[in-house]
């Protein structure tokens, strides 16, 4: 193994080396230069952070910025390892930097779009191994041009190059580490075991960031789908109960959804709970009810814990409402209720499927239930005045759609149901 001895040693000795490096007037020269220009650095490089986070705010994942300049230590011991390199003249590029840190890989690249957006760009470097023996963070590091309106407020910073690096959370926390161990020190350990360590490191930190992006990109596939699922079964109830306030009595119940020609395919894999609902819910959306109904019960056949269980009886629930299976519906709700008790959603639900069966007695029981969990929806408080009219109670009726309309102004449907209770009560 590695020992902490020889680890000093050789450190020591890279010290020694620096100093031989360079006489101590020429380093005293660069010590006065930086500092010359370091007050006005940190100016420039605080006022470009809020750029940069300005730029940034639009994106949904919230980026966290934060600004550096470089100190001198760390200044002077890249100087002399490009000295040591063959380079003349060392330019430092990175005298000031800005670090963005994102949450997830996708994240990166829209951070560096709108970068490029606002910022003249010379150089484009992308940080980063992915060999057995190499062990280094990934990173994107882009050279720009310090905006000119910064160095006409701040003045002259020595330099018009700036460096802006744009990593994940994990990548980030790798440099910041690897900088310690490896980098700052010169440090290539001898033996293949801690070469091993290190890469496992880097590569556990690597799989991690896109087991995050994975979990990232389904909960927005569920999202759009869960949305998608949610309208059409709204505008069910729309169609189921809304327009018997406004027509005749004599008008029917809407029809029901007229199921896909093409139901999507069952797999026979091994699926997880998470890969069933997305496809249940996909179902569900493309109208193949049947098809969504049978990856539901697959999925409580898997007998999951109290909490999916009520949800997926409330969703097999909607998509038995969806294609007019009121009776089934309603057992799927009262499970939902059942593995669940605050469950308002399902006791809501139940009441619009009774509301639809003009049971209105049961569904002003449903939707006062739900209101008693959470008292705050307006629009379970419009469907239980709509069962209050129902029954004849247009006192009740209108003091539900007033509570309604308090929570959610905007309701022309529950305004117009507020104007045909007033003339009823007027008669």
């Amino acid at each position: 193994m590695f020992s902490d001895s020889l680890f000093f040693v050789l450190k020591k000795m890279r010290k020694e080396a620096i100093n031989e490096t360079i006489n101590t007037p020429e380093k005293n020269r660069l010590q006065e230069e930086y500092e010359q220009y370091a007050q006005i650095r940190l100016s420039i490089v605080n006022d470009m952070k809020i750029q940069v986070d300005e730029i940034l705010a639009s994106l949904d994942s919230h980026p966290v910025v934060s600004g550096r300049i470089k100190n001198f230590s760390s200044f002077f011991s890249k100087y002399i390892r490009l000295l040591k390199g063959g380079v003349s003249n060392p330019q430092i590029t990175d005298l000031l930097g800005v670090r963005v840190i994102c949450p997830f890989i996708e994240d990166l690249q829209a951070a560096e779009e709108l970068i490029k957006k606002y910022f003249t760009v010379f150089e484009r470097e992308m940080k980063g191994h992915y060999t057995f023996q190499e062990f280094c963070y990934e990173s994107t590091h882009l050279l720009i041009k310090i905006p000119q309106e910064l160095i006409d407020k701040h003045g002259n910073p020595g330099t018009d190059i700036a460096e802006i690096q744009i990593r994940t959370i994990l990548q980030d926390a790798w440099a910041e580490v690897e900088h310690e161990l490896v980098y700052k020190a010169e440090f290539s350990p001898f033996d293949e075991p801690m070469k091993r360590k290190l890469a496992a490191i880097n590569a556990s930190l690597s799989l991690a960031d896109m087991i995050f992006q994975e979990i990232r990109s389904y909960q927005r596939k569920y999202s759009k789908e869960m949305e998608k699922r949610r309208e059409s079964f709204f505008q069910k109830i729309e169609e189921s109960t809304d327009d018997l306030l406004f027509e005749s009595e004599n008008v029917k119940i809407a029809p029901p959804f007229i199921e896909s020609a093409n139901p999507l395919p069952s797999s026979e894999y091994n699926e997880s709970i998470d890969d069933l609902l997305v496809k249940a819910l996909s179902a569900h959306n493309n109208n193949s009810f049947s098809e969504a109904i049978n990856q539901y019960t697959r999925i409580l056949e898997l007998k999951p814990n109290n909490n999916i269980l009520s949800i997926i009886y409330k969703h097999r629930g909607m998509a038995n409402f969806a294609c007019s299976c009121y009776k089934e519906a309603i057992d799927d709700f009262s499970n939902s209720l059942e593995f669940d008790k605050q469950s308002y959603k399902s006791a809501y639900y139940r009441g619009v499927v009774y509301s639809v069966m003009k049971q209105y007695l049961k569904a002003i029981d449903d939707y006062t239930l739900s209101l008693t969990i959470n008292p705050y929806q307006p629009f379970c408080l419009f469907r239980r005045g709509q069962a209050y009219y129902h029954i004849g109670d247009f006192p009740q009726a209108l003091a539900d759609c007033e509570n309604s309309l308090a929570l959610e102004p905007e309701n022309k449907t529950a305004s117009k149901f507020k104007e045909l209770l007033q003339s009823k009560l007027r008669m």
